[in-house]
């Protein structure tokens, strides 16, 4: 049976050390290490987490040490993203997050996996997204928090 891909952006990095997501995210990092789901990580994870405390670079790099994918920014990522743009689903300063779902969806992602409920999980957001990725030919993206992802129980 062929493993889900899941893209991670940086906030489910981060969430293994916040005591509200810490259960989800390092269960879904459990997940990845034993097969259960195939990682999609990106330069732009790359950048973000390059910024962060040393615990989320050595989560990264754990990440890493298991089987994955590594997507770079590209055309086609760039023209998605600047689609969502010009449909004014995020503001400018969000841009990152558009990249975050272009480079999920050129990718073909299963699902993209991410703790940032303003802007990535919010059936609105989703929806718009996916209605732009659609016109510009690419398949609809799933959107789910690690919570609803891992295999851990908790809570």
């Amino acid at each position: 049976m062929k493993k889900p891909r899941i893209y991670i952006d940086t906030s489910v990095i981060g969430g293994c050390f916040d005591e509200e997501f810490a259960t989800w995210s390092n269960g879904l990092v459990v997940d990845f290490q034993a097969g259960l789901f195939r990682p999609i990580l990106s330069d732009i994870v790359a950048a973000e987490v390059n910024d962060a405390p040393e615990r989320v670079r050595e989560k990264f790099k754990e990440i890493l040490g298991v089987e994955h994918d590594f997507v770079a920014n590209s055309p086609e990522a760039t023209e998605l993203a600047d689609g969502y743009q010009a449909r004014k689903i995020l503001p400018p300063k969000y841009y990152a997050d558009c990249l975050h779902i272009a480079l999920a969806t050129v990718a073909e992602a299963d699902l993209l996996v991410s703790w940032n409920f303003k802007h990535i999980v919010r059936f609105e957001k989703i929806r718009l997204f996916n209605a732009v990725s659609l016109e510009l030919g690419y398949k609809p993206l799933q959107i789910y928090s690690p919570r609803e992802v891992s295999t851990v129980e908790g809570g």
